[in-house]
C-alpha cells in the first residue's frame, strides 16, 4: 500500500495544545459493524462488559530533553532515547543513544556542557539519526533537575511543571519512555475504581515508547518503512489475567497501540498457548524488544478492542489502527471526528474501536 493511502486533512486548531482534566475526554466509538457514535471516556463502564480485560502500559516518561552549550557557546538540544546497552540499569547508564540538534554541528569529539554536574561527549553518529554520547556521570538521576518533558513537536509550546504530571499516565511505574502511551492519559483514579467495580479487569504490561513510534512514514510505499525497536515486558500476572479473561469469554481491550504491539509481538514470537475452540493465542510471560510493523493485512491473535487517541496522517500508528478496524472505516471516522470538533493527538480525545470481523 502507498503511504498516501493514510493521509487526511486536519485543521491546525484541532491539534490539542493543552490537556483536559483526566476522565473528561470525549470518546468516539467505531463498532465492528461500522457504526460511529459520540461518548465520553467516563462512559467506558457502559461500553465494556463484566469479564472484559483492560491491558494498560505502565511505562514512565523520562524528562529526557536536555539543553546545553557547545564549545564557543552554541546551543545544543539532546533527547535521551535509550542506554547503549539495553541491559544497563537506567540510573547507572553513562553511554546513551540520543537525538540531537543542531546535528551537523555535533560532530564526534564535540563536548556539550549541560551543568557543572553533567557533560557529554559525542562519540559517533549512527544511522539513521542517532548520536552516541558518553556522559560524565549517569544523566538519569539528574533529570528531575535538568530534564524537560519531551512533548511532541506538534505541541507548539514549551513544557511546564504541569506537564511533568499530566504527560504521565496514572499507571506510570517503570521509567524508560521518551513519549507517553497517550491512550492511558485519559484515566483518573475514580474511573479506574468504577471500571473495577463493574467487573472489568485491569492488568499492566510495559513497552518503553521511543521516538520512532510517532515518526511519519516518508517512504512512498509503507513496506519500505523500517520500524525502530522498542523494549517490552509482559509479566506473569498479566499473562494469567489474559488467560483468565479468555477462559471466561471476556474481550481483551488494549489501552493504546503500544499494548497492541506488545501483545501481538509476543504472539508472533510464540509466547502463546492454544485456546482450542477459539483458535487464538494466549500470552505467556515474555521480555524482549519488538520492531513489529502492524499494517493492513495483519492477522490479530490477541486484541479484540482498542482504546486509542487520534493519530498523525501517514504514521505507523494510523496504519495499525487501520489494520485493526479497516482503513476506509477509520478514515471515515477521522473525517467525522474533524466535523464534530474532536481534539487530536497526544493531549486530545480518544476512540474505542472493535476489531474488524469480531
Amino acid at each position: 500500500m502507498r503511504t498516501s493511502d493514510f493521509d487526511y486533512q486536519l485543521p491546525a486548531e484541532l491539534i490539542a495544545q493543552q490537556p483536559v482534566e483526566r476522565g473528561r475526554s470525549r470518546l468516539l466509538t467505531l463498532s465492528g459493524a461500522g457504526r460511529i457514535a459520540d461518548h465520553e471516556i467516563s462512559e467506558l463502564t457502559e461500553l465494556l462488559e463484566a469479564g472484559d480485560l483492560l491491558v494498560v502500559n505502565n511505562t514512565r516518561v523520562l524528562a529526557a530533553r536536555l539543553f546545553g552549550r557547545r564549545p564557543g557557546g552554541g546551543q545544543a538540544e539532546i533527547l535521551l532515547v535509550a542506554p547503549r546497552d539495553p541491559d544497563d540499569v537506567l540510573e547507572e547508564a553513562v553511554e546513551w543513544m540520543c537525538l540531537g540538534r543542531p546535528r551537523k554541528r555535533m560532530r564526534p569529539g564535540t563536548d556539550v556542557l549541560f551543568d557543572e554536574a553533567l557533560r557529554g561527549r559525542i562519540l559517533e553518529h549512527l544511522e539513521p539519526d542517532r548520536l552516541l554520547i558518553r556522559f560524565s556521570s549517569p544523566p538519569s538521576p539528574l533529570l528531575a533537575r535538568l530534564g524537560h518533558v519531551p512533548l511532541p513537536p506538534y505541541i507548539a509550546r514549551a513544557d511546564t511543571d504541569r506537564d511533568r504530571e499530566r504527560y504521565q499516565t496514572v499507571f506510570a511505574e517503570v521509567p524508560g519512555a521518551v513519549a507517553a502511551p497517550t491512550a492511558g492519559l485519559h484515566f483518573d483514579r475514580e474511573l479506574l475504581r468504577r471500571i473495577e467495580a463493574a467487573g472489568i479487569g485491569i492488568t499492566t504490561i510495559t513497552l518503553h515508547v521511543g521516538p520512532g513510534t510517532f515518526r511519519p512514514v516518508s517512504a512512498q510505499h509503507i513496506d519500505d518503512h523500517p520500524m525502530e525497536s522498542e523494549r517490552f515486558e509482559i509479566g506473569e500476572s498479566a499473562a494469567r489475567a489474559i488467560q483468565s479473561a479468555r477462559a471466561g469469554n471476556g474481550r481483551i481491550v488494549a489501552v493504546g497501540t503500544t499494548v497492541v504491539r506488545t501483545l501481538e509481538s509476543a504472539a508472533l514470537a510464540g509466547n502463546v498457548g492454544d485456546t482450542g475452540d477459539a483458535g487464538e493465542g494466549l500470552i505467556t510471560a515474555a521480555r524482549g524488544a519488538t520492531d513489529l510493523f502492524i499494517k493492513p493485512g495483519f492477522e490479530f491473535r490477541v486484541v479484540d478492542r482498542l482504546l486509542t487517541n487520534f493519530h498523525l496522517p501517514r504514521s505507523t500508528l494510523l496504519m495499525l489502527v487501520s489494520a485493526f478496524a479497516g482503513r476506509e472505516r477509520v478514515l471515515d471516522a477521522y473525517k467525522q471526528a474533524v466535523a464534530r470538533k474532536y481534539r487530536f493527538y497526544s493531549y486530545g480525545d480518544a476512540m474505542l474501536l472493535d476489531r474488524i470481523g469480531r
